[in-house]
């Protein structure tokens, strides 16, 4: 699928308009990363209709990453509506990127017999090995996740600390829940995985 270009703040508020879902894929060309990204999302077929996937080049858009605070490339911004809900920075799998865009999030049954997403955040560092592998294993598991850089971000490091009395990453949160380091067998249990 080739991904629709979007040049402006005001143009991608109107294709997000016109959708239930948007995906934004911000990035630079000639970045490894960023190619990757590009390439393994172009990859994805959208099995649904009303998601909007676009890809904005950072180099020649300026006024949309500083509106959502988006420091570093790529990163794939998730919509609903007109609502930021997510953001996912590197070059993730190209399953990965399926599971994103078609909805295949990690899922919990409630008491109704509902399933709703379970909110999971990833606190680490771009140092950090094993920041990388828990990415890593939620991509192969198609975890849906947030990962937060928390040295770029001070406040939020202090807020993680907060949370979990650590300051060490990497740090998972799952519905609130904080684990401290890559505890795989906790982290398969919260997530129901195998």
């Amino acid at each position: 699928m080739e991904l629709k270009s979007v040049s402006s703040f005001d143009e991608l508020k109107k294709e997000l308009k016109k959708n239930e879902k948007g995906f934004v894929l911000l990035y630079k060309p000639g970045s490894d990363a960023s190619e990757c990204a590009l390439d393994r999302l172009e990859n994805q077929a959208v099995e649904q209709g009303n998601i909007a996937v676009l890809k904005v080049d950072v180099s020649k858009t300026r006024d949309i990453h500083p509106k959502y605070n988006i420091t570093s490339v790529p990163s794939l911004l998730q919509f609903d509506k007109e609502e930021l809900k997510n953001v996912i920075k590197g070059c993730m799998t190209e399953d990965y990127y399926k599971s994103v865009i078609n909805g295949l999030y990690s899922k919990s049954t409630s008491a109704g017999g509902e399933e709703k997403q379970k909110k999971v955040v990833v606190y680490g560092t771009p140092s950090c090995s094993w920041c990388r592998r828990i990415r890593d294993y939620f991509n192969e598991k198609n975890v849906n996740y947030r990962y937060i850089d928390v040295a770029a971000n001070p406040a939020v490091a202090e807020e993680m600390k907060r949370k979990s009395g650590q300051m060490g990453v990497p740090q998972t949160e799952i519905d609130g829940q904080m684990i401290v380091g890559f505890d795989k067998p906790k982290i398969n249990r919260l997530l129901g995985l195998n």
